[in-house]
């Protein structure tokens, strides 16, 4: 029996390549040119199709979507009471405020405001009125005031004893807020846009050296979000292909040759750009980063290929058979770095979160795109570059392989005593990576330099804020009024919110209490304030009631926890059972530490898959062992800065590690691919293999680093604090691999020779056996 597995293995083990046999797109390619040919021209044109469509969604309520408990619970506020996450915000600051005059203008742009077509309704100390002596409700804010002191002190008593006025007068009278409430129905797609637009338009006659306006708000951070994310598309796709174009220019000393290293680039984002927007519509701040990585990964494969087949050709092997060659050898190796990128990309999808999925999968199908488009495309325009007279360069850059001698004396003087260090560092890297926590920081999704966000800033230090926390209370008489029973338990809930976020920064049922005691009825106060506002305090079966405070825009998420964490104590404490905490800083802050953790996880995952794949490709425990090392350096390393410097663990961060892991694993499939290639097909001995697999793939190595790195350095630019943070941690994590795969792979191969040396007796196919020949 055991005679028979060992022949069953051994077949499975030469059949197989450790491609998966996904390198047959290439072998296609090289069979039947002209057929793969209308193909690529039928797949561009229906991509090219899609563009038109292009655009970014910054809702980021798409990120948290379906995440778990605190989106489900916002989802159920937002349905019960609205919220006031949409809202726009229109600060008006003047020195002469208690000017009737200026206050009759501001007073005319609230009610302009209130006309606008996106508007459902709005709340200023304009719109809103109180109850009457004589019944009914007059004016908040008196009309036909007749000078300063008769204005200051209608506004002071507003100010200070109406409970709605306190969050939209600021007590030194020099500034008023006016919030427009949004039609939802017209602010779908691109109806955000229009609705800035239009409000824009309303204020602009109202502005002048005497009056200041300032629009804040959850839409006004989405339209900033948008622009950033448009901004860098183009900003990101247009600089990273002109560095990586640049960057093949320097390496190869040949224009020509640097064209044909970016033409597949060019043609991969294309592709992706078409599916992705087939599939999902349009954009997010997270998948807008998948173009890029699609164009620096896609650089980085074609330069290898092109290195690998220049290098044939300099052999003196004829350019077109150089081709079919480099398809043959590379494809394979290829197709298994496709699939670990592929892997640590899908490995996302178990985290919960419609943003994080979209990301997964917009990721999984551009690195699945870049590899079709260089088994097909690229080889294809090689044969044809020949045809019209290209030429190879006779030499690469110094700058490539000047690393490489230095590379191989460590490995072959030191390689005991560089893999020991090596092993116990990553060792001793788990450490912080077990000890890091989650953080969330709301201004890292906001634009640097927003002018919305120091409006916001502005509001926080005057009246309430922008930033509302809600508890929804269960009420038990069914009172669409309140019985005096509900009434205490919202004075509670309300009296216990106050103590956390500060006096005059919550609005609820309880804070009408200056009417009441005046004796109107809460009837008449509910009245007084219109069925809109009354909806955002008790439901109109009188089940349940909101109480609303106004946070700090700016808050430290572990603050925010420490707080919901006391409310609740205090809740429970009081006896109000069934009250719920929500509203959008909730949702992300504890949302993002449920998404975080599961990011973790799937980081975790992703390695062990990696890792294990490539040992399954090259039925070899022992090359998945000399791999985990250089790749487990990286990452445990920039996940040891974050943690030594305090950052924490946040949405991008992980991201950007699991898929750094993904793509750094790519050099080293190539470099042991090379060297089990020299071992088994060219018979060198385990020295002489490393050596050689060093100085020919060394270089390419480089290249290919420094153009991921190149490209990916444009994202720190991004105006999006948490895009910024993806490619700072994403550059350096990958500035770590080359490290792995140039100095530490190496040493370990030297280090363990007896335990490497039965690699050479175990043969895996990387295509030259099974390949289909033909030049097309």
């Amino acid at each position: 029996m055991g005679s028979v597995f060992k022949r069953l293995w051994a077949t499975i083990t030469y059949d197989r390549s450790i491609g998966f046999g996904l390198e047959y797109f290439g072998f296609a390619t090289l069979r039947y040119p002209k057929i793969v040919a209308l193909l690529v021209v039928l797949v561009t044109g229906l991509c090219a199709s899609q563009l038109p469509r292009a655009n970014v969604d910054g809702d980021l309520l798409r990120i948290y979507a379906d995440s778990g408990q605190y989106y489900d619970a916002y989802d159920h506020l937002s349905q019960t009471f609205g919220t006031f996450e949409n809202d726009v915000y229109v600060l008006v600051s003047s020195p002469t405020l208690t000017d009737p005059e200026t206050l009759e203008r501001v007073r005319e742009l609230a009610f302009d405001l209130e006309l606008n077509d996106f508007a459902v309704g709005t709340m200023s100390p304009f719109t809103l009125r109180r109850p009457s002596e004589y019944g009914g409700s007059v004016p908040a804010v008196p009309e036909g005031m007749q000078d300063f002191a008769e204005v200051a002190v209608a506004l002071s008593d507003l100010q200070q004893n109406d409970p709605l006025m306190r969050n939209l007068i600021t007590p030194d009278l020099t500034g008023i807020v006016l919030i427009m409430f949004p039609n939802p129905e017209m602010t779908r797609g691109d109806g955000t846009k229009a609705m800035i637009a239009s409000v824009r338009e309303t204020i602009a006659p109202y502005q002048d050296g005497n009056i200041s306006v300032e629009l804040t708000g959850p839409p006004i951070w989405t339209s900033e979000m948008i622009n950033a994310s448009v901004s860098d598309q183009l900003k990101f796709t247009i600089w990273g292909f002109g560095l990586g174009a640049l960057i093949a220019l320097l390496a190869l000393r040949s224009l020509p040759g640097a064209l044909l290293v970016a033409a597949t680039p060019a043609l991969s984002v294309l592709w992706s750009m078409g599916i992705i927007l087939f599939f999902f519509g349009s954009f997010t701040f997270l998948t807008v980063i998948v173009t890029t990585l699609v164009l620096v990964i896609s650089f980085a494969e074609s330069m290898f290929f092109v290195f690998n087949w220049l290098a044939y050709w300099r052999d003196g092997m004829d350019p077109d058979e150089a081709v079919d060659t480099t398809v043959k050898l590379v494809g394979p190796a290829a197709a298994l770095t496709m699939l670990t990128t592929f892997v640590s990309f899908a490995s996302l999808a178990f985290t919960p979160g419609q943003g994080v999925r979209e990301f997964s999968i917009a990721g999984a199908i551009g690195t699945f795109v870049l590899f079709v488009c260089l088994m097909t495309f690229l080889p294809l325009m090689l044969k044809a570059a020949v045809r019209m007279g290209f030429k190879a360069p006779k030499r690469s850059s110094l700058v490539l392989t000047a690393a490489l001698p230095l590379s191989w004396f460590i490995a072959s003087r030191h390689g005991r005593l560089l893999s020991v260090v090596a092993i116990i560092v990553t060792v001793g890297l788990f450490v912080p990576y077990v000890l890091i926590k989650p953080h969330f920081s709301f201004e890292d999704f906001i634009a640097k330099d927003s002018m919305a966000l120091s409006a916001a800033e502005n509001i926080d230090e005057g009246v309430g804020g922008v930033a509302p926390l809600y508890i929804r209370v269960p009420l038990q008489d069914g009172d669409p009024n309140v019985t005096e029973r509900d009434f205490e338990t919202i004075q509670t809930v309300h009296r216990i919110l106050e103590g956390h976020i500060g006096d005059n920064k919550v609005i609820s049922a309880a804070a009408m209490t200056d009417y009441t005691d005046a004796g109107f009825s809460r009837e008449e106060v509910f009245d007084s304030v219109g069925p809109f506002l009354r909806k955002r305090f008790v439901t109109d079966d009188g089940t349940q009631a909101l109480v609303t405070g106004f946070m700090p825009t700016i808050m430290d998420s572990d603050d925010l926890k420490q707080m919901v964490t006391d409310v609740k104590a205090e809740l429970a404490a009081a006896g109000v059972a069934g009250a719920e905490i929500g509203g959008f800083r909730v949702l992300t802050t504890y949302g993002t530490d449920q998404i975080v953790s599961g990011l973790q996880l799937d980081l975790t995952m992703s390695v062990l898959v990696n890792l294990a794949l490539i040992g399954f490709a090259f039925q070899s425990f022992r090359v998945a062992l000399a791999s985990a090392i250089p790749n487990l350096f990286p990452v445990l390393g920039t996940e040891a800065w974050l943690y030594f410097s305090g950052q924490g663990l946040q949405l991008t961060t992980v991201i950007a590690l699991t898929i750094a892991f993904g793509i750094a694993v790519d050099d080293t499939v190539h470099f042991l691919s090379h060297y089990l290639h020299a071992r088994r097909e060219e018979k060198m001995d385990h020295m002489g293999a490393i050596k050689h697999t060093v100085h020919r793939i060394g270089g390419a190595i480089v290249a290919t680093t420094i153009i991921l790195c190149s490209g990916v350095i444009i994202v720190t630019f991004s105006d999006l604090p948490q895009v910024a943070l993806f490619g700072t941690l994403f550059v350096s994590t990958l500035g770590f691999a080359v490290i792995g795969d140039l100095f530490i792979l190496p040493a370990l191969l030297v280090a363990g020779g007896k335990f490497f040396l039965p690699l050479g007796r175990i043969r895996v196919r990387t295509g030259e056996d099974a390949a289909p020949h033909g030049s097309g």
